[in-house]
Parts: structure tokens; C-alpha cells; sequence
């Protein structure tokens, strides 16, 4: 019974699939809607910037990020979130303002030092090597760059201070951690990370 709770999970949220997957891609467009824009606030975009999301689901964030920063790629293992994604993005597809592509936090295919912020919402808990993941993230920033995470500390190994010590020891500066509550009613807390690479 586990392995099938398990494997419905996994084909609604962990690699979105099939029915399943629609059904949970329209779970997480509601249920981290509010995480995504926050986020993306924190990121403070001034309409320079290359940004790179980390597995952006149906797109919440990758939009809002999209309509703020120069040019924003989506990483995105699961062939349903992409065309989601693309499907809520059309018009800054078009535009050229937004690009998706398939990879994962630890291979995401991307060049060294080419963007400016990085952004993960709620996929974290789900990265199956945390370090090898920060270390890849790590590797896209430009000195100075910025790494914003949020995903549920309920289901984050390690917890906040686990979390706090990888991103550390991936090589990140000025590293700031803390507990987030969305308002939105039956949400868990986030816990949260900026972080930036540092510049020498």
C-alpha cells in the first residue's frame, strides 16, 4: 500500500505524469501560488536580470519572474509541467522573454556564471543529492549572484539548520535562513534560504 501511495505521489507531484500529473499540477498552480510571487518579490527584479527557476511546475513563478527580469529559463524534469508552464507563459514564450527546458537542480544543462538569480519553490524536499543540487545552482551564478529557495521544512531532510549547512558548504556567502507561514489556510511552514556567491 505504501508503494502505491507512493507511486500515485510521485506521478502527481514528484515527476508530474498523466492524469495524475495534470491533477497535481493544478494542486500546486493553488497551493504555492503564494510561495512562488513571494519569492520572486524577495528577488526584488528590476528588469536586467537572467533568472533561472528550478523546477517551476505549472509556472506561477516562472510568469511573475518572467514579466520582471531580461530573460528567465525554467529547468523542468517532468514533460507535463513544461507545457503547462508554457501553456500560462505563451506570451513571454513568444516574446522571447521566457525559454523551458528539461533538467533537474543536479544537471539543469546550463552555462557557468550566466545568471544573476537563481529560484527554487518546493522542490528541494524532493532533490534526490541536496549538495550535488546547491553545488550546480551555485555553479550558474555570476559573482555576487543570488539564490532564493523556499520548499516545505515539513518534508525537508535535515530540517532548516540541515538545509542551512549544505547550502554553506556548497560554497554560498551571506547566507540567511528562517521560517516562512503562507497565509493561505492548511499551508505548512516554508523554510526559506537567500543566499548569494560570493564575489572573489
Amino acid at each position: 500500500m505504501n508503494g502505491l501511495r507512493s507511486r500515485a505521489l510521485d506521478l502527481a507531484f514528484g515527476h508530474p505524469r498523466g492524469l495524475l500529473g495534470h491533477v497535481g499540477g493544478m494542486l500546486m498552480a493553488r497551493a504555492n501560488a503564494e510561495t512562488e510571487l513571494q519569492v520572486v518579490r524577495l528577488a526584488k527584479l528590476r528588469g536586467t536580470e537572467r533568472v533561472a527557476v528550478i523546477g517551476p511546475g505549472p509556472g506561477i513563478g516562472l510568469r511573475a519572474a518572467g514579466e520582471q527580469a531580461a530573460w528567465t529559463v525554467g529547468i523542468e524534469p517532468s514533460e507535463r509541467m513544461r507545457q503547462d508552464a508554457a501553456d500560462r507563459c505563451a506570451a513571454l514564450v513568444k516574446a522571447g522573454k521566457v525559454e523551458l527546458r528539461d533538467g533537474t537542480a543536479e544537471r539543469t544543462g546550463l552555462p557557468d556564471s550566466d545568471f544573476d538569480v537563481v529560484i527554487s519553490v518546493n522542490n528541494a524536499q524532493l532533490w534526490p543529492d541536496r549538495p550535488a543540487a546547491l553545488a550546480e545552482l551555485h555553479r550558474l551564478l555570476r559573482p555576487g549572484g543570488l539564490f532564493l529557495l523556499s520548499t516545505h521544512e515539513r518534508w525537508l531532510p535535515g530540517g532548516r539548520a540541515g538545509l542551512d549547512a549544505d547550502v554553506r558548504d556548497a560554497g554560498f556567502d551571506d547566507v540567511q535562513t528562517w521560517a516562512w507561514q503562507p497565509r493561505a489556510r492548511g499551508m505548512t511552514p516554508q523554510a526559506q534560504v537567500r543566499a548569494r556567491r560570493a564575489t572573489v
